[in-house]
């Protein structure tokens, strides 16, 4: 079984992702991670944290001469800011975050909450995902992520979004990692103004995944169910208020014959991963009994906008339960083209594990081996 922990506080030494059940064999590369972690920082609207940090990643454990041992990997992100025993509790929560809601949990300083609450946490998730992203493109399997509505304003996107190098390409364009750097320029404007008025703001980011086979995933058990735990990788994502795969919950508004998708037959596809099975939709995203159907598979997350205001809401002071302004700890304006990454970064780990769920992950030569055999199995079905 792949999985991860992590570890670490936003103000802390260091953070920590301890990756278990990774195959042995992978050769690592860490410049594709330190690129994805530069993307995590990046995105207009961010705020002066990405200015002290520069995220880097140092595979601490679990490889040799560049390849994977197949014992646990440690991955760590240092974090430049590390003033922890420095800072002092916050004596008002913030409306939004889990300061009160921690601090009453745990019968203690909301410093102990905000830390590991923190979004910050993320980095090694990221770290995480862009390790597990070398795995799956040894199986031809893409991952990527764009924003696609912020601030309330849909986004217009090209009509090739399977086209992953060419939609890379167009987002790496974009100041808020969108699909249409056109649009950019608006969005400039509307986050300055936002930021100027003390406010924040939030959006729809949408992860695909390109050249998945089928049936990763299963309908067996309900914890097992693929869409289950992507909803649940993303949902675990800070700030995160919604998850849909596919057209969902759109799908509940229409009648059943314009949700889902028909199934028609390409023998000219037959060496696809679709295996010649075809959709003239996708409305399922993939997914259909919690297993992937060789199609692209879809998830969106919507996320509110940053809890923490420059001009902060009503709170409540904790010693005195006078009313009063919130506290205030330094954040972004917008911070949606992070989540992106972040979403992308969590969906590609989950994707990772249900690879190495059905074709075994002691090694990637098994693996592979494995992966053909089944291929070769299902062509003939």
């Amino acid at each position: 079984m792949l999985r991860y922990w992590t570890a670490g506080e936003s103000h802390g030494k260091t953070l920590l992702a301890m990756i278990d059940g990774f195959p042995a064999g992978l050769a690592i590369d860490e410049e594709p991670i330190n690129r994805e972690l530069a993307r995590r920082q990046g995105g207009y609207g961010r705020g002066g944290r990405q200015r002290i940090e520069t995220d880097k990643v140092e595979v601490m454990t679990g490889i040799w001469k560049g390849l994977t041992l197949g014992s646990p990997i440690a991955l760590q992100v240092i974090n430049r800011d590390y003033k922890l025993e420095r800072l002092e509790d916050l004596p008002r929560p913030r409306p939004g975050h889990g300061d009160l809601t921690g601090a009453i949990k745990f019968l203690g300083p909301i410093r102990a909450i905000l830390e590991r609450a923190s979004a910050r946490e993320t980095a090694v998730r990221v770290a995480a995902g862009a390790l597990a992203k070398q795995l799956l493109a040894e199986f031809g399997i893409q991952v990527y992520g764009f924003v696609d509505e912020l601030g309330g304003i849909a986004i217009d996107r090209p009509e090739n979004v399977d086209d992953v190098d060419a939609m890379i390409a167009k987002r790496d364009e974009s100041i808020i990692y969108s699909l249409n750097p056109a649009q950019d320029p608006q969005f400039k404007e509307l986050i300055d103004k936002t930021g100027k008025a003390g406010d924040t703001l939030g959006g729809i980011v949408e992860v695909r995944v390109v050249g998945a086979p089928f049936g990763l995933g299963t309908h067996a058990q309900w914890e097992r169910k693929l869409d289950g735990k992507l909803a649940q990788a993303v949902m675990a994502v800070q700030a995160i208020k919604g998850v849909e795969i596919g057209m969902g919950f759109e799908a509940a508004r229409l009648p059943g014959s314009q949700v889902h998708d028909p199934i028609h037959y390409d023998a000219t596809q037959l060496e696809s991963t679709n295996l010649g099975y075809t959709r003239p939709t996708n409305n399922a995203g993939g997914l259909e009994a919690g297993m992937t159907n060789g199609q692209t598979i879809v998830v969106r997350a919507a996320k509110k906008p940053i809890s923490t205001l420059a001009k902060p809401l009503e709170s409540v002071n904790l010693e005195t339960k006078e009313s009063a302004t919130a506290s205030y700890e330094r954040s972004d304006v917008c911070a949606v083209s992070a989540a992106s990454v972040i979403v992308e970064s969590v969906v590609a780990f989950e994707i990772a594990t249900a690879l190495v769920d059905k074709f075994g992950g002691d090694s990637l030569e098994e693996m592979k081996a494995r992966y053909q055999l089944f291929m070769n199995m299902a062509r003939k079905r």
